[in-house]
């Protein structure tokens, strides 16, 4: 299971999408869609999109494959 403590530690605990893009290697129109969808929590202010690092973990611990 991936942690706070010990995931993306290289980033911000607020990220911008285009940084969101880098932790999952995926597009922009994917990365807005995963937001649009509710997938992912964000705060929209304005124009801008600020992600919290704890909901990209959340998403890929909800998201993964379990054997």
């Amino acid at each position: 299971m991936l942690t706070y403590h010990n995931t993306f530690q290289q980033y911000a605990d607020i990220v911008s999408v285009k940084e969101m893009q880098q932790m999952l290697n995926i597009g922009k129109n994917k990365a807005l869609e995963l937001l649009s969808n509710g997938k992912i929590e964000y705060i929209r202010i304005g124009r801008i999109y600020k992600i919290p690092k704890n909901s990209i973990i959340d998403f890929l611990n909800n998201n993964s494959i379990k054997n």
